[in-house]
């Protein structure tokens, strides 16, 4: 069949794409760019959807220039494509197409140097979310990386989105060494590249402390990315300046990137050497998650700045997300990823939904956008069904996610992070539900402590062609698509359980060396579908309802906040400003805190696991 040998186009194509475009620079007009551009991301959308239904029927290695491996030892370059990394390549793939049918109407990027670097981002996701071989892994994270700090700092006149993408970029880039370091190990020990062939050659060997090292630099650097507790600093910098089309993206799909990286690591490399320490592993990994649902959580609904806002609600969600890879099942990881779908695309419909804001006023303070909304009602209501989407509505994209989550939780004996996945999404959704009340509905005092932070949540670059009095219809059309979507996908029968039969395969560690290095087919059991329970619903209910609650108290609650005694209090304001000092916009500060944070995880994993 000819599936294979279509295979890489989805890399090729927007890489040749992008080319096109830098050179066709000089003489080429906006419509062309935007033109070429979404071609070239439909294309791959179709590619993606080919092979997604291709690797759903049997998952198979595409091996480079026909290298094929030899006796279970390789010399080539595979891309192992399996549903669930073929799935994240196509969602990947229709956010950038989204965002770039957002930005034709935005602001004003003329020459073709914005739409090549989002092709190349693309690309980047794309063979990230498919290749089978560790030293490519790294390569395509790195590209990542260089096209999200260029079109960070894309609104090159202002200081602000210079500061964000040096911040990102030198946060991201130690991150890239230590995993070369991890890389460097790995092969020093197996002589392999080929992540199934690693992990067949340390099945063998079991977990001493190379391996453990090897894994600690490698998920540190992934989990940077990802913007775990502590090593997240950069994340709400880059988001607050970087322009509305990219923080679609970072926030939607390449932070979720990460996580999808630990996840692979984990079962295809290290599952087999660290299983009898499994148990601890999970404790550590699920640790991690904890702590950053709930600091982003908390820093969510305190800020004002809505970007900044939106940035943390992306951190807590993350937690949520680290806490399900650390489960270590295959229904945990079916859990990940339906909420990382329903999760990408609500926030790249509630960035989208800021920007008309910013387009229109020229700030996204809370405050200062007191009332104003009342001229674009239909803005309030993607920013209501999104923040109602955060807090995991029954029966949509999210809520089904979080089922699978809690299900997995209960049954690996840690039913208690039931109440860590309730608090991040009723936070994380009162946090925008709050902003509808004030800034569509007016109401809640329009004045509050901070006029720092409306500053900064004003618009100083030229980011919008003028201060228009109108609305582009695409710049609403396209959020209101995309929470069609997070509607729809969770109520697609059998799309649910597709992912669940995906996980299983995900997380078969002996059969993916088979069908990577041997081609084999491989007979997977059946998957018995979980059934959402009445308990689930009654927990998503109470994140609904704690999500209105809080918001309510947010617009409403200062007679209340006045009344609290100051022995409370004083300590829990103080203990808010020092978390939000933390958050300096310092570089050094930073890398401090990674190299901690780092040194902390890669102690307590050498102590319990090697």
């Amino acid at each position: 069949s000819m599936v294979p040998h279509v295979t890489a186009l989805p890399v090729v194509v927007p890489f040749i794409t992008a080319a096109v475009l830098v050179i066709l620079r000089p003489l080429s007009r906006r419509w062309v760019n935007d033109a070429v551009s979404i071609a070239g991301v439909t294309t791959v959308i179709v590619l993606c959807a080919i092979l997604l239904e291709r690797s759903a029927r049997r998952p198979f290695a595409y091996w480079m220039g026909g290298f094929k491996p030899v006796h279970d030892v390789t010399i080539g370059i595979s891309l192992s494509v399996d549903p669930l990394g073929a799935g994240l390549a196509l969602f990947s793939a229709l956010l950038v197409l989204a965002a770039l049918a957002y930005s034709a109407r935005y602001f004003d990027a003329v020459d073709g140097l914005f739409h090549a670097l989002m092709l190349l981002f693309a690309a980047a996701m794309v063979g990230f979310s498919l290749t089978g071989d560790l030293f490519n892994l790294i390569v395509f994270f790195e590209l990542m990386g260089a096209a999200a700090y260029a079109l960070t700092g894309y609104l090159i006149e202002d200081r602000a989105p210079i500061q964000g993408a040096i911040n990102f970029a030198i946060t991201n880039s130690v991150a890239g060494y230590a995993m070369l370091i991890g890389v460097a190990l790995l092969y020093g020990r197996t002589g392999a590249l080929n992540m199934a062939q690693i992990g067949l050659a340390l099945d063998r060997h079991g977990a001493d402390p190379l391996v453990v090292v090897a894994m600690i630099v490698l998920f540190a650097g992934f989990l940077t990315k990802a913007a775990a507790v502590p090593l997240h600093f950069w994340l709400a910098d880059a988001y607050a300046v970087a322009p509305i089309p990219v923080c679609v993206l970072l926030a939607g799909v390449m932070t979720e990137l990460g996580v999808y990286a630990v996840a692979r690591l984990y079962w295809v490399i290290f599952a087999g050497p660290l299983h009898p320490h499994m148990a601890a592993l999970r404790a550590i990994l699920v640790a991690v998650g904890v702590v950053t649902a709930l600091l982003g959580a908390l820093m969510c609904f305190q800020q004002r700045h809505i970007k900044r806002m939106l940035a943390f609600s992306s951190i807590a969600h993350i937690g949520v997300f680290i806490c399900g890879i650390g489960l270590l099942s295959a229904r945990a990881l079916a859990g990940v990823a339906v909420y990382v779908v329903g999760q990408g695309l609500t926030k790249g419909a509630l960035f989208m939904g800021t920007g008309v804001l910013l387009h229109r006023f020229g700030t996204i303070d809370e405050y200062e956008l007191h009332g104003r909304g009342r001229e674009i009602p239909v803005v309030g209501v993607i920013l209501a069904v999104g923040g109602l989407m955060l807090a995991a509505l029954p029966p949509f994209t999210l809520f089904a996610g979080k089922s699978l989550l809690e299900e997995s939780a209960t049954s690996a004996g840690y039913g208690w992070l039931i109440v860590v996945f309730v608090i991040a999404s009723a936070a994380t959704g009162a946090a925008i539900l709050r902003v509808t009340g004030r800034v569509f509905l007016g109401w809640g005092p329009a004045d509050a402590p901070g006029a720092g932070q409306a500053r900064a949540a004003r618009v100083t670059e030229e980011e919008m062609q003028d201060r228009p009095d109108h609305t582009p219809p695409m710049m609403v059309v396209v959020p209101a698509l995309l929470l069609v979507l997070t509607v729809a996908v969770a109520l697609i029968p059998g799309a649910v359980p597709a992912v669940e039969e995906a996980a299983a395969r995900f997380t078969d560690h002996a059969a993916y060396a088979r069908w990577v290095l041997a081609g084999r087919a491989v007979h997977w059991p059946a998957v018995v579908p979980s059934h959402i329970s009445v308990a689930d619903v009654v927990y998503s209910a109470g994140s609904v309802l704690g999500a209105v609650v809080l918001a309510a108290f947010g617009l409403f609650g200062r007679p209340l906040r006045r009344r609290v005694p100051a022995a409370v209090g004083v300590p829990w304001l103080r203990a808010l400003h020092t978390l939000r000092d933390l958050h300096s916009g310092h570089i050094g500060d930073y890398i401090a805190w990674w190299t901690a944070g780092t040194s902390l995880l890669g102690a307590i994993c050498l102590l319990t696991l090697a």
